[in-house]
């Protein structure tokens, strides 16, 4: 923890006597916004929701027979041997097994499939940010936000990059429906 804090104490020391010599010129951009505005996100997110749709019907097929076979072992009257009963019941626990082990791997293929679609965005993005600084002599382009909190508490909205990043990539911001305002 000291380390940390001595390195940002002195790369914030060196930032700082830098300033001196040359003005800082700071932004920040909003990810979340400028993927919501690329087709890429968008198509993202219908290849997700048909996987998502696929695992659900196959899941909704494995409880199906689950539910089947446990109507048949429940109407089993007193003439049915307790063999047949028991090798019924080691079946029901094998499928209450199998679809628990389904839930599991369904959340992890859709994961790992977010991941292998996210990659590619990230990547354009973080270019798209790297090249419009440097065309524009930005020092730092800062985030808004990660995963939903602020970790700006306040910036000035001419400060706001996003709107530059995704006409670098070629895309055309959409008005904003509900513009939020400025944070205070």
């Amino acid at each position: 923890m000291r380390k940390l804090f001595f390195v940002l104490v002195f790369g914030l020391a060196a930032v700082v006597s830098n300033a001196q010599t040359a003005p800082l010129k700071v932004g920040y951009a909003d990810v979340e916004y400028i993927f919501s505005q690329m087709p890429e996100s968008k198509a993202m997110e219908s290849d997700l929701q048909a996987m998502q749709t696929q695992l659900k019907k196959s899941y909704d097929g494995k409880v199906a027979e689950f539910q089947k076979k446990l109507q048949e072992y429940q109407q089993f009257g007193a003439t049915v041997p307790d063999a047949v009963k028991q090798n019924s019941e080691r079946e029901l626990q094998q499928l209450q097994q199998n679809i628990q082990k389904f839930e599991q791997d369904s959340q992890a293929d859709l994961q790992k499939k977010q991941a292998q679609l996210l990659e590619p965005i990230q990547l354009k993005v973080g270019k798209a940010i790297e090249d419009m600084a440097k065309e524009n002599g930005f020092t730092f382009v800062l985030i808004s936000q990660i995963g939903g909190v602020d970790v700006i508490l306040y910036a000035d909205e001419k400060l706001d990059v996003s709107d530059l990043v995704l006409k670098k990539m070629g895309i055309t911001p959409a008005p904003v429906a509900n513009p939020t305002p400025p944070k205070q």
